[in-house]
């Protein structure tokens, strides 16, 4: 059996994990219009991975695909060392190929959206627990239990028993990812999260994203929100036109990008 590479600097044998995720070469097209054109990512455990851009550079596109909310046309997806198994679909897009596994990478994968997509009808306590007793298998006491932890982590405990339209936009995104992070997930996809906030909104969604990056989560964050990617990211990527313009760390790309669309873009959100 191999054994594990010794760290050169420490000299200890350190212990290799897969990925917490792993994309490569990532291919979407709508008919002739080829919105993503080989996208390849990595996220180790615990790396904020923020993805910027201008709009229609396929940054919503990307986190969709992962999964397969949107079908790509090429491409792997691997999540935690297991690959997404996939066949091609009647239109040429890939489709899973295995429902129980693209189910359980669902369920492991959070994602949290720019609309919340809330159920209505349901009041934020119910929310929240559906998922797990349904997935999961928890019993009501017990995903309540959890639910009410999660929904003072994010600030709106006495919240519980109300129903969304009753919620400002913030107040019903902090239950959008309370109700992620109910799943219990490996890795947390947003999608512009507080694109449909108003202003003085945003910034009580951007603290508990930033509290769960104090956590030691994995995500990836699509974002137009500069100067909290900057603060928050272990890296950031920069699409353009569907590929990767610009990747590194936030001090690299937001102060010495070597793309002139990068500096461009940069120099153009201060």
């Amino acid at each position: 059996m191999a054994q594990a590479p010794i760290n050169r600097t420490t000299g200890v044998r350190s212990l290799v994990t897969q990925p917490a995720l792993e994309i490569r070469n990532l291919h979407k097209s709508y008919g002739d219009l080829e919105v993503l054109k080989g996208i390849s990512l990595t996220a180790r455990d615990g790396d904020v991975i923020s993805i910027l851009g201008s709009s229609g550079s396929g940054k919503s596109t990307f986190l969709r695909c992962l999964n397969l909310l949107e079908n790509p046309n090429d491409g792997e997806i691997h999540f935690a060392g297991e690959q997404l198994k996939l066949k091609r679909g009647k239109g040429g897009a890939l489709v899973a190929a295995d429902s129980k596994q693209i189910n359980r990478f669902r369920s492991e994968m959070g994602f949290v959206f720019q609309n919340f997509n809330l159920w209505p009808h349901m009041s934020v306590l119910d929310n929240i627990i559906e998922a797990p007793r349904r997935v999961l298998g928890q019993s009501k006491a017990e995903a309540t239990e959890v639910a009410e932890a999660l929904l003072a982590k994010v600030g709106i405990a006495d919240k519980r028993h109300a129903f969304p339209n009753q919620l400002s936009g913030g107040q019903q995104q902090r239950a959008a990812i309370a109700r992620t992070l109910a799943m219990q997930p490996k890795v947390i996809l947003f999608d512009e999260p507080t694109s449909a906030l108003d202003p003085e909104m945003v910034q009580e969604v951007l603290n508990v994203i930033r509290a769960l990056a104090d956590e030691g989560r994995t995500m990836l964050l699509v974002t137009h929100e500069m100067s909290f990617a900057r603060q928050v990211s272990s890296e950031i990527v920069f699409l353009h036109q569907g590929r990767v313009e610009e990747q590194g760390t936030p001090d690299q790309v937001f102060d010495n990008p070597t793309s002139e669309r990068c500096k461009q873009f940069m120099s153009s959100h201060r």
